[in-house]
């Protein structure tokens, strides 16, 4: 075999390796777990910081993998996701089942020893999008309700890697991730509505791009920013934030909520995806903000 061919499938394994983990998310959610842990820890363990970001890694790519196989004939009929590896028959079933199983035991494995309760999040996480999660998509909207559920896991299971311990400081982090999640999501499902029509998928709460929709995305943003200001009034335990960095924090939720009223108002496309697009960055500032806001004051 020539460099050339050999480099081009070198590449290819690469690549596949990164779309059946889905490595730009899985890299996010450590983001969420290392900001979480950060904010739990009173001394910073490195060993721990890389244990649980391998740990949230393969967790991660254990449910996309396993994912990516219960939908394989779906995701073949849609845009986005016909080239994904075992839709596209660059990859066996039997290869993907391989690398989900093993990322899982690995995951569960590693955060283990970081401590038990860890690696029973890491888990539910695991079983919840695969086996629930994901067969639901096809047959109710009620699946992003059990999708935002693991989806809200890593921000608090930075915490109790930290810890070692489930109270109201990792539920707060819980409820902020876990409401965030359906403006997020609902964004995607209203402009890629009509390719995850071609899959027979029912992400919107009222199964169409209308006013229903826009106003639950509304009220969900709201719920998203009173969840992450609820620190500053100091009910949260040792999840504490002072006040200027809550006026931030406010200040990045209108910023939210303003691209979901113009949802509302345009209805259109475009105000679904600038809206996708501003809840990426909401989030990822947010677990700055609070992140700095611990480390400074």
């Amino acid at each position: 075999m020539s460099t050339t061919a050999t480099s081009t499938v070198q590449h290819s394994i690469i690549s596949d390796f990164k779309e059946i983990t889905k490595m730009r998310l899985a890299l996010s959610v450590v983001f969420s777990s290392l900001a979480g842990y950060l904010l739990g820890v009173d001394i910073v363990n490195y060993k721990t910081l890389i244990l649980l970001a391998f740990g949230g890694y393969f967790m991660v790519g254990a449910s996309n993998a396993f994912n990516q196989i219960i939908e394989k004939d779906l995701d073949a009929l849609m845009d986005r996701t016909k080239d994904r590896p075992v839709a596209a028959g660059r990859m066996s079933v039997n290869t993907a089942f391989a690398i989900a199983s093993v990322f899982t035991i690995l995951g569960i494995v590693i955060l283990y020893i970081i401590n038990p309760q860890t690696a029973m999040f890491g888990a539910i996480s695991i079983f919840l999008y695969a086996c629930v999660y994901t067969p639901l998509k096809t047959k109710t909207p009620l699946s992003v309700f059990v999708g935002a559920i693991p989806g809200a896991i890593p921000f608090m299971l930075g915490w109790v890697a930290a810890t070692n311990d489930f109270g109201i400081e990792p539920g707060t982090l819980f409820a902020i991730q876990f409401f965030w999640q359906f403006p997020h999501f609902w964004a995607i499902g209203w402009f890629l509505y009509d390719d995850y029509e071609k899959g027979g998928f029912f992400m919107l709460p009222t199964r169409k791009r209308d006013k229903g929709t826009a106003v639950q995305t509304i009220v969900y943003t709201v719920w998203t920013v009173l969840a992450s200001l609820i620190p500053a009034f100091g009910f949260t335990g040792k999840l504490y934030l002072t006040p200027i960095s809550a006026i931030i924090v406010g200040l990045l939720g209108l910023g939210l909520l303003y691209f979901a009223l113009q949802l509302f108002k345009k209805m259109t496309t475009q105000a679904a995806k600038t809206l996708m697009l501003a809840s990426v960055s909401y989030i990822t500032l947010l677990q700055i903000v609070y992140v700095l806001d611990k480390f400074i004051r």
